[in-house]
């Protein structure tokens, strides 16, 4: 089972957060990408990977926008968004863990003329849900 940790560091380009440290199936999670970066970039790519399985995160908001992107992967074009630098969004899977939960690892990574120029990383516990 992996750890719970993050890369949040004033010296990082790029920060990631999440409202809760857990979540269950189906139940919304709230999340939200900080840039300190000064420089030119093209783009931000939020990658969500569930440990152990195939099964995924759902983006349902991104900025305040219904969405509909069942991919684990969510990239955004600097130019789509009004507010580069602090960008929201939800989520939400349907991945039903073990008994003793899953680990989901979740990368925002910060994008220049197609390299990687700054990423940080969440580790979310999945837990299952009451039955």
């Amino acid at each position: 089972m992996g750890k719970i940790d993050s890369t949040d560091n004033s010296e990082n380009m790029i920060n990631l957060y999440f409202e809760k440290e857990e979540t269950q199936t189906d139940q919304v999670l709230e999340g939200r990408v900080s840039i300190t970066y000064e420089g030119r970039f093209d783009s931000i790519s939020i990658n969500s990977q569930i440990e152990g399985s195939s099964d995924v995160f759902t983006y349902i908001e991104l900025q305040g926008k219904k969405i509909n992107h069942p991919y684990a992967r969510l990239p955004i074009m600097k130019k789509e968004i009004l507010e580069p630098k602090n960008i929201q969004f939800k989520v939400k899977t349907l991945h039903v863990p073990s008994d003793d939960g899953s680990m989901a690892k979740f990368r925002a990574t910060l994008i220049q003329e197609h390299k990687e120029i700054g990423s940080a990383v969440k580790f979310i516990r999945i837990k299952k849900g009451k039955d």
